[in-house]
């Protein structure tokens, strides 16, 4: 055992023993340098039989942990592998087990084991959305810490496995008897995400109760069984959990989630009063239609699911109205799970377009609050966008969309957002996973927005030479080359082409003095009306609206006239005009 008092690898001081397993034993220590507390989890040598066995599931244990990041699961720190022991460095949580809990009060009121349930379940959401889904096999009201605050922390990851698809059954058989599933047992098939619910039900029986099913005959009865004043429909949920064939129990942690916030609306009694106000509805009705859509009527609202995981934020998200509650609810979906891209990526086009989709405009709080998120650190030292980055495709698509909404979108126009762009081009580009036609987009509008992120003259697009305007023609007329349409979204193709538009307006003079011709621009500006018009059922713009992009075409037209007329300058009033490149309707 350590020593109190001692200083492990340097810098952890052992303060006091905090708890004592089968296994191991608890220390918390202070990390003097940090003025931190931590917990060490220690395991010797001397103390386990099959020591080695033991150690591995240690080093398994904390090889998951160091991949998580959930404000429910302890964060590992450190892992020190010594001849003698195994000590494991972790978040220390302040509380005692829901064990300690049972132990000191019994049965636990129904209120509360529905709140923590649902904390767990948010928590077992999580792991069952990793790559590949990570299932935790051991959960019982000794591995979960009641903070003071009413939050809950999952510890212990021994017995946790990465489900393999391929595999037929588990390779052993771990878990705590009494709170395990059937198929955790030896030829009863591998454990997967059904196997965590029917533990959270055998938990839940534990805690509502004060049964505890580890213990003979190793039976869980109905819950009423033990105390009549118990909500029914939280008997059912119980019930369901802990079948015994998987396929019978809740599928996944969303529909559980749905069933533990509606769990009144499963009481019998609340389906008596329903089905009074029913009757009484529909009383000058047919009886048989009556019944029949009664019945209908009760299962569809006791089957409807609302995902209170990552997919049932997203979903939720599409059935707001208000900006701000679908933001929430992507915000929400991110903490979760900050490796899937969804989130990120509708949250990006809700800043861009709005609720409605008829907006065009990336403003200083929106990307102010989108970095923000990118730079969230949960409960362990990682930003979001650390987490974000191993989705190599969903990373590069983001990046890729990032880019082209500070170019086009950003508040106020001008070279501002178009710098901004740069970086998340450079990212966009650097990726391994983007289509050759996105790839050689993004490369093209790193190159534009390097123009931009080194302004050095006066000139209000950076160009101070004539032969710097010819690559500046050369590499925003290639932007537009083939029907780009079908490489972005028809939003951003249309900005795209409006950008070309603006841009000729504004300097068709200087493009003459780089030697662009005035059959070159006009054939551009041509073919830029076409491909607008081929898109103009595509996108929902009024009619005046769409005026305004046909007249920008013509006053581009006249530019370019003007230009190869002889005179050398551009009337003040266009130039006045021409401030504002980022497209906006």
């Amino acid at each position: 055992m350590l020593e109190i008092g001692s200083i492990i690898d340097g810098k952890y001081k052992i303060l006091n023993k905090i708890g004592q397993g089968g296994m191991s034993v608890v220390y918390l220590a202070m990390n003097e340098r940090a003025n931190k507390q931590w917990a060490i989890k220690e395991v010797r040598k001397d103390g386990v039989k099959d020591y080695d066995v033991v150690r591995q599931g240690l080093i398994a244990e904390t090889d998951i942990l160091k991949r998580l990041n959930h404000p429910h699961l302890p964060s590992i720190i450190d892992v020190i592998d010594r001849d003698d022991t195994f000590l494991i460095v972790m978040d220390y949580i302040e509380g005692k087990s829901l064990d300690h809990w049972l132990k000191k009060d019994g049965a636990q009121p129904q209120e509360k084991v529905v709140e923590w349930a649902k904390q767990i379940c948010d928590v077992l959401g999580y792991l069952h959305s990793r790559k590949p889904p990570i299932i935790y096999r051991d959960l019982k009201p000794a591995n979960v810490m009641l903070k003071p605050d009413g939050q809950i922390m999952i510890i212990d990851f021994g017995t946790a496995r990465e489900f393999k698809e391929t595999s037929i059954e588990d390779t052993s058989c771990l878990g705590t008897q009494g709170y395990a599933a059937p198929e955790q047992y030896g030829g009863h098939g591998q454990t997967d995400a059904r196997t965590d619910i029917y533990t959270l039900g055998a938990t839940m029986y534990h805690l509502l109760t004060g049964h505890n099913p580890s213990l003979p005959p190793y039976e869980m009865y109905p819950i009423r069984r033990w105390n009549p004043a118990l909500s029914s429909g939280l008997e059912k949920i119980v019930l369901k959990c802990t079948q015994r064939n998987p396929n019978d129990r809740y599928q996944n942690c969303a529909e559980l989630m749905y069933a533990l916030e509606h769990y009144g609306e499963l009481d019998s009694a609340y389906r008596r009063k329903q089905s009074i106000k029913w009757k009484s509805f529909v009383a000058s009705c047919a009886l048989t239609v009556v019944s029949l859509a009664g019945s209908i009527g009760f299962k569809v609202a006791e089957s409807k699911t609302i995902k209170n995981s990552y997919d049932g934020y997203i979903s939720e998200a599409t059935k707001v109205t208000t900006q701000e509650e679908r933001a929430d609810y992507y915000e929400k979906a991110i903490k979760i799970d900050p490796e899937r891209e969804e989130g990120y990526l509708e949250l990006l086009d809700l800043f861009v377009y709005g609720a409605d989709k008829n907006e065009r405009d990336f403003n200083r709080d929106e990307t102010a609050e989108m970095t923000a998120i990118l730079g969230y650190k949960g409960t362990g030292n990682r930003t979001n966008e650390s987490y974000f980055e191993r989705n190599k495709e969903g990373y590069d698509e983001f990046a890729f969309r990032m880019g082209v909404y500070y170019f086009y979108y950003y508040e106020g126009g001008g070279s501002a957002g178009k710098s901004m762009a740069q970086p998340w081009f450079e990212k966009a580009q650097k990726g391994t996973t983007l289509d050759a036609d996105k790839l050689q987009l993004a490369e093209r509008f790193a190159k534009i927005s390097g123009y931009y992120a080194s302004l050095d003259s006066s000139d209000e697009t950076g160009y101070g030479s004539s032969a710097s305007y010819g690559d500046y023609w050369t590499d925003l007329t290639n932007l537009t080359d083939g029907d780009i349409s079908k490489v972005v979204n028809t939003k951003t193709a249309v900005a795209i082409y409006e950008e070309l538009i603006a841009r000729i307006n504004e300097n068709a003079v200087d493009f003459k003095r780089a030697g662009v011709t005035k059959d070159q621009m006009m054939d551009k500006l041509s073919n830029t009306k076409t491909r607008l018009e081929m898109l103009q059922n595509e996108i929902s713009q009024s009619d005046e609206t769409w005026d305004e992009v046909l007249d920008s075409i013509s006053a581009a037209e006249h530019q370019v006239s003007v230009a190869f007329s002889g005179r050398d300058t551009q009337p003040e009033q266009n130039q006045e005009e021409g401030g504002n490149t980022n497209g906006k309707q």
